[in-house]
């Protein structure tokens, strides 16, 4: 969807290579791209990277808000609310078409333990939040793209 979009989009990804195991996924990642993509790895600094991006590019792909709203929560010096409130005053303000990825992690399960609870419930909260303010909005199921909004 970028690259039909934009020749030279950029790419925000939150992925922080701590083992071996997501090493080789953020290198298969960044091979998959390959050199169309302008990739600013930010794990927590996204609503910097989309407010400096936007100045050079037209098209913003934020990977992925699940990923980040995880990076936030692990930081005890961050304010969640906060970067919530930042993440999402960056994406409303840009003059970019930003395309934030995320993922729906409240239709199974309620979690065991507190932490995972509490990181289901926040994230259906930003998830929430960013629908509400986007023009559009696409549930992705079994690789098939279903229009929501």
């Amino acid at each position: 969807m970028a690259l039909e979009r934009s020749d030279r989009p950029a790419f925000v990804a939150t992925a922080e290579a701590l083992d071996e195991e997501m090493a080789e996924r953020i290198a298969h990642h960044r091979q998959e791209r390959g050199l169309r993509f302008e990739t600013v790895e930010a794990p927590v600094e996204v609503a910097e990277s989309v407010r400096s991006l936007a100045a050079a590019h037209s098209v913003i792909v934020v990977d992925c808000l699940t990923l980040w709203l995880s990076n936030v929560m692990l930081r005890e010096n961050l304010d969640l609310a906060a970067e919530c409130d930042a993440l999402l005053d960056a994406l409303r303000g840009s003059p970019a078409t930003v395309i934030a990825v995320s993922n729906e992690v409240g239709c199974g399960i309620v979690p065991e333990n507190e932490l995972a609870r509490r990181f289901r419930d926040e994230a259906g909260r930003l998830n929430a939040r960013i629908a509400a303010a986007s023009d559009e909005v696409y549930w992705m199921v079994f690789g098939c793209a279903l229009h929501v909004k």
